[in-house]
Formats: C-alpha cells, sequence, structure tokens
C-alpha cells in the first residue's frame, strides 16, 4: 500500500508553501486555493492513512517523496 504522508505538520506546512490559504475552523483546518475544492485537515497530530491520500489526491500530490 502507498505510504502518503500522515503527518498534520507538514501536510499545513506544504499546504500553505504550495499557495493553499487557511479559513480556519474548529476540529478541521480548511484551505482553500482558487481552482480547487477546498481541503480540510482534522486536527490531530497524525492523520490515518486513507485522510492523508484523500489530501494528497485533492492537492494534487503524489506518494510521499523518495518513493
Amino acid at each position: 500500500m502507498p505510504k502518503y504522508e500522515d503527518d498534520r505538520r507538514r501536510i499545513v506546512a506544504r499546504l500553505l508553501a504550495e499557495g493553499w490559504t487557511s479559513k480556519g475552523g474548529k476540529e478541521h483546518e480548511n484551505f482553500t486555493k482558487h481552482g480547487h475544492r477546498m481541503i480540510q485537515v482534522p486536527r490531530h497530530r497524525t492523520v490515518t492513512q486513507g485522510v492523508a491520500q484523500s489530501i494528497a489526491k485533492a492537492a494534487g500530490w503524489g506518494k510521499t517523496q523518495g518513493e
């Protein structure tokens, strides 16, 4: 099974570096970018592989770098 980034801090840092804008939120942080659908990142230290895969797909990412 492919390995996707599951560390929330790294996911958020990458989204911000790629031009996504944080719109806040309570249980999930919402990110928007023109021409893309909104991405919700749960406020947990790590996310499950299913959630990580969903975020990666919505952001247009592949697997973890180095694979």
